[in-house]
This record gives C-alpha cells, sequence and structure tokens, in this order.
C-alpha cells in the first residue's frame, strides 16, 4: 500500500510502500478514503512533540471502510464507514485515570498518528473501541475534520459551561466548527484572528462571529470564557485581560509556545486558566450525535496523498484559505 512515511523529524514525509497490515485481535483493519491534517501532525514532524514512533505514518481524522476484523470485534461490520480519532487505545483499568472515567488522561494512552500508524496511508489499522460510526450526513471528506478539530474541540468548548460570550483566539478548523455549535445554541462568538488577517476575519464574519479583530485587540466588552486554539502562549495573557471575573480561558491545543510571565491581577478575581488533553470517547459519541442535529458543514481543501508535505507546508505558513486540509486517498 501506498503511504506517507515520517523517518525523523524535521524531514519531509516520503512516498512509499508499506505491506497492508493486518488486524490483530480487537482491531479492525480499515481502506482509508479521507484523512484531515492537523496541526498535531505539524507539531510532530517539526519536533515539538518528542518521542513519536520512527517510522511513522501520520494522520489522526480518518475516515474509511471496514475491511477485515480481527477476534473480538463486535461492533461494526464489513463494508462499513467508521472514523478514527486521535485517542487509539487506553488501559481501561491499570490507572487511576481510566478508573475515575478520566481515561483521555489514561498512563498508557497510544495515539493515533502518533504512537500507532495513522490514516497518511491507502490502509490502518485500529482498536476498534476507540472507532466511531459517522453519520451518513457528513460526506467522507467533511466528516474527517470533525474527528479532531470537532472533538477535541467540543471538549475544549465544554470546559467554558453556559458563557454566552465566547471568545477564540486563532480562527481555523476547530474554531470554524465550533461557532456553528455556539451559533445553534445562541451564544455571541468573539473572533481573533492575527493582526490584519483579513481573510481569516471574513471567514470568521461569514460563519456569524459577532465580533471580529486581531488578537493583539480587547473586546468591546468582558467575555464570559475564551478558548485558545492557536498554539502561541503570548495570548494566554491577551485572553486573561479579555474574561470577566470569573472567566475561564481554556487552552485548546497539544502544544504551545512558551506562555509569557503575566501579572496575577489579571488571574485574580477566580479567573481559570486551564488546558484540554486529548478526549474521551463519550466526548466523541456526543459531539457525532450533536453535530447533525446543528448541523455542522465543515469547509475543507483537498490535498491527494501523495501531496502530503505540501498541505503540511500550506498550514504551517497559514495558506489554507478557511476552514480545514484534508488528504483524499484514492
Amino acid at each position: 500500500m501506498r503511504a506517507m512515511i515520517l523517518d525523523a523529524p524535521h524531514q519531509p514525509l516520503r512516498l512509499g510502500e508499506l505491506p497492508i497490515p493486518k488486524p490483530n485481535s480487537q482491531q479492525i483493519l480499515i481502506r482509508v478514503r479521507a484523512c484531515g491534517v492537523c496541526r498535531t501532525d505539524l507539531h510532530i514532524v517539526d519536533g515539538e512533540l518528542t518521542h513519536p514512533k520512527l517510522p511513522l505514518v501520520l494522520g489522526h481524522q480518518i475516515v474509511g471502510i471496514v475491511e477485515a476484523m480481527g477476534d473480538g470485534v463486535d461492533k461494526f461490520s464489513i463494508g462499513q464507514r467508521i472514523g478514527v480519532p486521535w485517542l487509539g487505545y487506553t488501559c481501561g483499568d491499570r490507572c487511576p485515570y481510566c478508573l475515575s472515567s478520566r481515561e483521555n488522561l489514561c498512563d498508557y494512552a497510544e495515539f493515533t498518528g502518533y504512537n500507532l500508524d495513522g490514516g497518511y496511508a491507502e490502509y490502518t489499522v485500529a482498536d476498534y473501541r476507540f472507532c466511531f460510526p459517522l453519520d451518513p450526513s457528513f460526506p467522507d471528506l467533511q466528516a474527517a475534520p470533525l474527528l479532531c478539530a470537532g472533538l477535541i474541540g467540543y471538549r475544549a468548548y465544554k470546559m467554558t459551561g453556559d458563557a454566552q460570550k465566547l471568545g477564540f483566539y486563532g480562527f481555523g478548523s476547530a474554531a470554524h466548527i465550533l461557532i456553528q455549535l455556539a451559533r445553534h445554541q445562541q451564544r455571541q462568538v468573539f473572533a481573533f484572528t492575527r493582526p490584519g488577517d483579513v481573510p481569516g476575519q471574513e471567514f470568521a464574519r461569514q460563519l456569524g462571529a459577532y465580533w471580529v479583530d486581531g488578537s493583539d485587540v480587547l473586546p468591546p466588552e468582558p467575555l464570559d470564557a475564551a478558548i485558545i486554539f492557536a498554539s502561541v502562549g503570548q495570548l494566554v495573557p491577551a485572553a486573561l485581560r479579555a474574561v470577566t471575573k470569573g472567566g475561564v480561558v481554556v487552552c485548546a491545543g497539544i502544544h504551545m509556545s512558551d506562555i509569557p510571565s503575566f501579572p496575577y491581577e489579571i488571574l485574580w478575581q477566580e479567573r481559570v486558566l486551564r488546558s484540554v488533553a486529548n478526549l474521551t470517547r463519550q466526548d466523541g459519541e456526543e459531539f457525532l450525535t450533536l453535530a447533525p442535529k446543528v448541523p455542522i458543514r465543515t469547509q475543507v481543501n483537498t490535498f491527494p496523498l501523495a501531496q502530503a508535505n505540501q498541505a503540511l507546508d500550506a498550514l504551517r505558513s497559514r495558506k489554507i484559505s478557511g476552514g480545514s486540509a484534508v488528504l483524499v486517498i484514492d
């Protein structure tokens, strides 16, 4: 099978041939039809997330068809379309986090496209217990971004509680999904982009943002909560200054540049600063049930499998024109 392979950090992916994997017990073989390109993939390629499996097939927003099943699989059927997310395995009962319904923090967790080969390939295998059926209303390309930008974005969104005035710092793949949910729930979204990013600001307005400006500008009124989707540590004090007393700032990325020091007064008055780590299967079930009801519609920029490096470069240089990047595997 064809696959785009990472041999070492700081190197381009290599188009190569690998054997089609065989599913072990509790695994399914999936013929990949589409795979989203995530900023986390960039963090792996750029060496910011250390100790990936090498060589590695990236990709953790996988849409595909069940081709074969190992022993013990009792959830899916041959020919069924499914989605594979970032969380690929947890111990279930060996660590205190799994025993307390916090599997996203599992001490033994493994992640698709990081510890486990992912979807930048024609085939992949996955633990069936961590895969999701996909609503038929979502075509392959539009479903792929839901599996990370949507799922982990949703976990961050839940951490804002019932915030009615909600700030999004960074308006990319996750934000363009979550603004649709926020509007469905009649919340106001204040969108912050890179200063001078006119296309990004226009994209946010088209999706119904209540207010839009650069991340160097304070909003016209205090926010109840803010989510930082961009991996820029300097946005943390900016977001803390933007939220009201008791407000919440959620850092939604798996990696962020260093956070600069800031005065205690912008954290004081019971403001909360917290991060999001991974996702749980419950997050996935909730969001993928909710998404068709909104309905959420993702906007995608497509690349063939062999152009995965170009897709990553476009994401790195912010040349993705709104929405998400998705590899088409044909």
